[in-house]
C-alpha cells in the first residue's frame, strides 16, 4: 500500500520553551490542519506563562544550513516566518526565500504577548527592506504596523490606511489584525485592489499566548492545501478563533490557545 505524503509547510522562527508560541505553536497548528510541518530554528527562548526570561540567536550559518537542508531535499509548499531576532538572521532568511516557488507568510514578530522584545531595533529596517518584499502575506498586529510604518491604528477606519502603508513595503497581501481594537475583532486583508474583512466573536479569555504564530501558521497551512489567500485567511481565522475560545490556564500567567481544540470537541 502506497501512502501519499501530505502537503509540506516550513516554519522559520524561535523556539518557545513553554510550548505556547513560536516553533512549537507552528508545528501543532500544522499537525492539526493536516500538513507536514518542518522547522528552521532561528533562536531559542527561555519562556513561560509569565514572560520571556531570555533568548539566544543561532549563528546565521546554522540557520542557513537548516534552510538548505530542508529546501534542498524535501522542499515545501508554503513557508511561515516568525521570530528572527536580528538583522543578520533576517537577511539570511530573506536571501534563502527570495527565489522560492512557494507562498511565504511573514509574521513580523517584534514583541511577545508579555511585551518582551524579540527583534533587535536595528533589524526593523532589514525586515522592511529584505523580508517583506518576498512575502505573499504579511500579518502584523497594530503594534507591529506602527513599528514598520509609523501608522497608528486607533479605530477600524484606520485599517485601510495601515494596510496601504504595509503594502508599500512590498508584500503581495497585507493582513492587518485588529484584535486589540475595542469592540468586535476585525481583521482587514487586501492586495491593494481587493479587500476582505474578517470578524469574529470576542471571547472573554485571557489565555491567548501564541495567537499570532498560530494564525500565520494556519494561513500557510491552508495555502499549502491549495486555498487562495482570501480563503486561506478566512479558514485560518476560524481555526484560531476556536483555539482562543478554548485557551487554557498554564503556569501562573497567560496560558496558550488550544491548538488541538478540533480534536477535543
Amino acid at each position: 500500500m502506497t501512502v501519499s505524503s501530505p502537503p509540506r509547510v516550513l516554519t522559520v522562527a524561535g523556539s518557545d520553551s513553554g510550548g505556547g508560541a513560536g516553533i512549537q505553536a507552528d508545528l501543532k497548528t500544522m499537525l492539526a490542519l493536516g500538513v507536514h510541518g518542518m522547522s528552521v530554528i532561528a533562536a531559542v527562548t527561555a519562556q513561560n506563562s509569565l514572560g520571556v526570561q531570555g533568548y539566544w540567536e543561532l549563528p546565521p550559518e546554522a540557520v542557513r544550513a537548516q534552510l538548505d537542508s530542508v529546501l534542498g531535499d524535501i522542499g515545501t509548499q508554503a513557508v511561515k516566518t516568525g521570530m528572527l531576532a536580528s538583522a543578520v538572521l533576517v537577511e539570511t532568511v530573506a536571501e534563502a526565500l527570495s527565489g522560492l516557488d512557494a507562498p511565504v507568510v511573514v509574521d513580523p514578530v517584534g514583541v511577545s504577548k508579555h511585551g518582551d522584545a524579540l527583534l533587535a531595533p536595528e533589524a526593523v529596517e532589514t525586515v522592511k527592506s529584505r523580508l517583506l518584499p518576498v512575502a505573499t502575506v504579511v500579518t502584523p498586529n497594530l503594534w507591529e504596523v506602527s513599528q514598520l510604518t509609523g501608522v497608528k491604528v486607533e479605530g477600524e477606519g484606520d485599517l485601510r490606511r495601515a494596510a496601504e502603508a504595509v503594502l508599500e513595503l512590498g508584500p503581495a497581501w497585507a493582513l492587518i489584525k485588529g484584535g486589540h481594537l475595542p469592540g468586535a475583532p476585525v481583521d482587514l486583508l487586501t492586495d491593494g485592489d481587493r479587500e476582505f474583512r474578517f470578524t469574529a466573536e470576542r471571547h472573554d479569555n485571557r489565555h491567548t499566548h501564541g495567537t499570532g504564530c498560530t494564525l500565520a501558521s494556519a494561513v500557510a497551512s491552508w495555502l499549502a492545501l491549495g486555498e487562495d489567500v482570501p480563503s486561506a485567511v478566512g479558514k485560518a481565522k476560524q481555526y484560531v478563533t476556536g483555539a482562543i475560545a478554548r485557551g487554557f490556564a498554564l503556569g501562573a500567567g497567560i496560558g496558550p490557545v488550544d491548538h488541538a481544540w478540533r480534536q477535543r470537541v
